[in-house]
C-alpha cells in the first residue's frame, strides 16, 4: 500500500476534535495555519501553564488511520480528526519511526518527528473507555502510546487527503520515540 494522507484537519479553538478540511497549509517553524496550536512556543494549555516559553515541539499531530480501524473494530465510533490530529496517515508505521525522521507530505511540506503524543483523560471525555484503548503494553510491560506522534514543520506547503507521504530516516543510531 502506498503511504498517503487520509485526512487533513484543524481547529481554531482548543477543542478536542479537529474538523476535516479539503486542505491544510503547514507553515515552516509554526505549524498548521488557522490551528490553535500554531506557534513557535507551546500552545497546549497544560504546557503553557508550566512554562509558556518552551519551544513548540507539537506543531503538528499525526495519527495513523489504522488506529481508527482498530478502535472501530473495538466498538468505538471514531473517524479522522476526532482525536485532535492534524494529519491522518495511511500506510505509514508512525509509532515505529525514530525521533528526527522526516515525513514529506505532498509536494512541499516536510515535518520532522519530535516524539509521541501522551494521551490524556480528555480522550475518555470524548468516548468512555477510549483512553484505555489507545494505551497498551509491550512484551516488557512498558506502556505503548498509540494516540499518534508529534512534529515540527521544517518546510511549509499544502497538505491534502490523497497526498503521497515519503519517509526519510535520520542517520543512525536511531532514537526511539518518547513523549513530548
Amino acid at each position: 500500500m502506498r503511504a498517503m494522507v487520509a485526512a487533513a484537519s484543524r481547529s481554531e479553538t482548543h477543542s478536542f476534535s479537529k474538523d476535516n478540511q479539503e486542505a491544510i497549509r503547514l507553515l515552516a517553524g509554526l505549524g498548521v495555519e488557522g490551528d490553535a496550536h500554531l506557534g513557535v512556543t507551546v500552545k497546549h494549555r497544560s504546557r503553557v501553564a508550566r512554562d509558556p516559553s518552551q519551544p513548540n515541539l507539537r506543531q503538528v499531530h499525526l495519527i495513523h488511520d489504522e488506529l481508527y480501524d482498530e478502535l472501530r473494530a473495538g466498538g468505538f465510533a471514531v473517524q479522522a480528526g476526532n482525536l485532535g490530529e492534524n494529519v491522518t496517515t495511511r500506510g505509514v508505521d508512525l509509532l515505529g519511526l525514530p525521533t528526527g525522521a522526516l515525513l514529506r507530505l505532498g509536494d512541499e511540506a516536510v515535518v520532522e518527528i519530535t516524539g509521541l503524543r501522551n494521551p490524556c483523560v480528555q480522550i475518555d471525555g470524548f468516548q468512555d473507555g477510549l483512553l484505555k484503548a489507545v494505551l497498551d503494553r509491550d512484551e516488557h510491560g512498558e506502556v505503548v502510546r498509540k494516540a499518534g506522534i508529534m512534529g515540527i514543520v521544517l518546510a511549509g506547503g499544502q497538505v491534502r487527503p490523497g497526498d503521497r507521504i515519503r519517509v526519510e530516516l535520520p542517520a543512525g543510531p536511531h532514537r526511539r520515540l518518547e513523549r513530548v
